[in-house]
């Protein structure tokens, strides 16, 4: 059985460095000639010299907040709807889907095999050709489930599009297919494992793939004691794939298509290794080519090689957020849709959205400063949360001057450890 997805992976560092070097100025004259945002944003870079990782640091750091603005104001003057990102053209007929992340924040996808490059991840993870994956991504909107069906199809998987919810009727499919794999949120496998066990229900799966939330070791450990192999990777929307973990369970991994950056937050700055920032991406996707992209999660550099054999850097994981957006139930959530729910309702002084709970088990709770109570105010703020942020929260209503004076909107209260 073949140990690696490709030959990439196994490529010594430096031939790895020059081939991305040679890569990265072609990658940015492109941006520069078939994008209107990196036209701008670039405007006064000679392509041709961002030929090192020295040089690249010196570009601007385009973060998603801005992303998310350029679509805004191109979206609100009638123009490109992926405020001139994208270098795919809908009438060309390159473009498959279009997905809406919350924000919103529309990203394309081209006509392409393994757009996300998931295919690396789910591989690692030991799925194989001729395996039917379970995947209980969600299929409505966001790009989550085609990220890793893409990369299933790639291995040479069959896949049954689970989608989220619908608990029994999921249940009921996996013991008349017996899938082998699972792709998904961890939270969701927890429930589904659950939920056997008190059916006496035993599962098919062996193995797994995760990504959307924080994997800590203790729900890994768990999933192993109910038999199944669980890995994760660590992907966005607008990147595909940038991270996956292998066997040796030493940090992720690296994909062989990007050109990580850990800088500090707030600067386009790098940090030393083993220091945590904010991770920076240069992709090298013609259709979306995202140049200095600031993700806004932060990471850290590993020392060292993965004792899989694979040669390519590797980093820590997820480690929260560089800004105040934090991923809950594998859904993004920005100050901005806080800010949208006050102003629902005037009688709204301030707010902070909470968020506790072990990871896999997220809580959110609104905590609302009010001038005035009306009856049934709190189920109102409630409905109004479910529909800015697609998640369902708990009210907590408060006296005027009872929240802290710190400018924080969203507050992350969960351990990563």
């Amino acid at each position: 059985m073949a140990e690696f997805f490709d030959a990439l992976e196994t490529r010594s560092p430096a031939e790895r460095e020059a081939a991305l070097m040679t890569a990265l100025p072609a990658q940015i004259a492109h941006a520069q000639q078939h994008t209107h945002a990196f036209a701008e944003i670039l405007k006064d870079v000679d392509a041709s010299h961002i030929t090192s990782r020295v040089a690249l640091a010196k570009l601007p750091v385009t973060r998603k907040s801005e992303l998310h603005e350029r679509q805004k104001v191109a979206r609100e003057a009638g123009g490109d709807v992926f405020g001139g990102f994208s270098a795919l053209v809908r009438s060309s007929g390159g473009m498959g889907r279009i997905f809406s992340s919350p924000g919103p924040i529309y990203e394309p996808e081209a006509k392409t095999a393994d757009y996300w490059r998931a295919g690396r991840a789910v591989f690692a993870a030991g799925f194989r050709a001729g395996d039917l994956a379970h995947n209980c991504f969600s299929y409505h909107m966001t790009p989550g489930a085609f990220l890793v069906e893409s990369g299933a199809h790639a291995v040479g998987c069959t896949v049954f599009p689970a989608g989220i919810g619908q608990t029994e009727m999921q249940l009921q499919a996996i013991a008349e297919l017996k899938p082998q794999g699972y792709l998904g949120t961890p939270s969701f496998l927890k429930i589904l494992v659950e939920k056997a066990n008190e059916a006496g229900q035993k599962l098919s799966f062996s193995k797994g793939l995760v990504s959307g939330e924080a994997f800590p070791p203790s729900l890994r450990d768990w999933f192993l004691e109910q038999g199944i192999q669980i890995y994760q990777c660590f992907a966005t929307a607008d990147i595909g794939l940038i991270a996956y973990e292998t066997a040796a369970r030493e940090g992720l991994v690296l994909d062989e298509g990007v050109i990580l950056e850990v800088v500090r937050p707030g600067t386009g700055d790098p940090v030393p290794e083993g220091e945590v920032g904010e991770l920076v991406i240069t992709t090298l996707n013609t259709a979306y080519p995202l140049i200095r992209f600031g993700t806004g999660d932060l990471t850290a550099i590993l020392p060292g090689q993965c004792p899989t054999g694979r040669t390519n850097a590797r980093i820590k994981g997820w480690m929260g957020r560089a800004d105040q957006t934090t991923k809950i139930r594998g859904m993004f959530v920005h100050a901005a849709q806080v800010a949208e729910v006050i102003k629902r309702f005037p009688e709204i002084n301030k707010a902070r959205l909470v968020v506790s709970g072990e990871m896999a088990q997220d809580e959110m709770l609104l905590k609302v400063e009010l001038q005035s109570h009306a009856e049934g105010i709190a189920d109102k703020i409630a409905a109004a949360v479910r529909d800015v942020t697609k998640l369902r929260s708990e009210i907590e209503l408060m006296a005027v001057g009872s929240l802290p004076n710190d400018g924080k909107v969203i507050e992350d209260a969960r351990s990563y450890q």
